[in-house]
């Protein structure tokens, strides 16, 4: 997770996808794997919204959105996932995007970053 994390922060959203991707398919029937999930769609989002494709930004925004019930409505949600994703912020600007964005809409989950792994104390 550490070095999709790094990815991401980094802004090599494609390459977070792909690392995240690889937990998320290992993870299979446990509930942990929504997280990885929702870090691989917003990654992609973004990746979208680089290139100016509002429609795959906003459909994995919206995906991502869905994931985030899931992990509320199924108590995935944990201190762990606060303490190393920022997850109230991180669930709060992916919230506030609308269902039928603009690209502007995207501006605030660009300039987030999760917490640096290397002060992750796993």
């Amino acid at each position: 997770m550490k070095e999709g994390i790094n990815f991401y922060n980094e802004g090599h959203y494609w390459m977070c996808h792909e690392v995240v991707e690889d937990l998320w398919m290992d993870h299979i029937g446990d509930n942990a794997r929504y997280v990885f999930w929702v870090v691989i769609q917003l990654a992609t989002s973004l990746y979208h919204w680089e290139d100016g494709n509002l429609n795959g930004a906003s459909g994995m925004a919206n995906k991502a959105k869905r994931k985030i019930e899931f992990i509320e409505n199924n108590h995935v949600e944990s201190d762990i996932l606060e303490k190393y994703l920022d997850w109230s912020k991180i669930k709060a600007i992916v919230k506030s995007i609308p269902d039928k964005p603009v690209l502007e809409d995207f501006n605030e989950l660009s300039k987030f970053k999760f917490q640096d792994p290397e002060s992750w104390k796993v």
